[in-house]
């Protein structure tokens, strides 16, 4: 059993057991996190229910491990024979999310 979920922009593939990474702080670690936002669900039978854009009553149910930092991005920008040189960057604060149940 399987579904894809729609996240901040972000289409992922979730299995129960799985640990997934989504963008920002979603909560404290140990509470609940409910994914309402499903785009496809293939049931055990091999059947696929898929939503137009999203399937009706269906929720994936998670629990908040922890939050952690992404890799650093750098970004630079260079105008050629000008002088011009510019050195930014950020890194991305990420939510672990364990999957515990897919309600379909």
């Amino acid at each position: 059993m399987y579904a894809i979920v729609q996240t901040r922009g972000r289409q992922v593939k979730v299995t129960p057991g799985a640990v997934i990474e989504v963008d920002g702080t979603a909560g404290e670690p140990g509470s609940a996190f409910t994914f309402d936002q499903v785009l496809l669900v293939e049931k055990d039978a091999g059947e696929i229910v898929a939503g137009a854009p999203f399937v009706a009553d269906a929720k994936v149910l998670g629990v908040v491990d922890g939050q952690a930092r992404g890799p650093k991005l750098r970004v630079f920008k260079k105008k050629r024979r000008k002088g011009y040189r510019k050195t930014r960057g950020h890194r991305s604060v990420l939510t672990r999310v364990r999957i515990t149940e897919i309600q379909a």
